[in-house]
């Protein structure tokens, strides 16, 4: 399996904006975290295509849980809010209120669990699921594996 490091292309433009102020999140941390995210995630993918590899750019939103709410009616038919939407148009949206509520369960920082979903949005551009058990364990893995990678990376620079 290719290393992010390995693959040619140079890597899509990834932004993040903070569109939402119920939750105070460390913006700027999040924009060092995810390019480095991306890098890994795009050399990572479950079979033989790399589909993050063919876009210009990825997009983060971070919303409220009623912005996301009305988002999981209007795309899936799911009422409620959900922590990550993924298009795959390169358009990942996050609410920030249900990070904080994950956040305090697993007590990290809200920061933490925000990056966890860039992460989790970045595999499901590169063609991961979550919809099986097994393949959601094996994202779960995966995940983790980023996140620690990421982690280190910013703790070095």
């Amino acid at each position: 399996m290719p290393q992010a490091g390995d693959l040619p292309r140079s890597s899509p433009l990834i932004t993040i904006r903070n569109l939402q102020r119920r939750v105070a999140l460390d913006v700027p941390w999040l924009r060092r975290f995810a390019p480095l995210a991306l890098a890994e995630c795009r050399g990572i993918a479950p079979g033989d295509t790399h589909p993050l590899q063919a876009l210009e750019e990825v997009a983060v939103a971070i919303v409220s849980d009623r912005r996301i709410a009305q988002m999981h009616v209007d795309f899936m038919g799911i009422a409620g809010p959900t922590d990550v939407l993924t298009f795959d148009h390169g358009d990942i949206v996050i609410s920030a209120e249900t990070a904080r509520a994950y956040a305090a369960d697993y007590e990290q920082p809200v920061d933490r669990e925000v990056a966890l979903y860039i992460i989790h949005g970045l595999l499901h551009l590169n063609g991961f699921d979550d919809l099986e058990p097994r393949a959601r364990r094996r994202m779960h893995a995966v995940q983790a594996r980023v996140m620690q990678t990421c982690l280190r990376r910013l703790r070095v620079d």
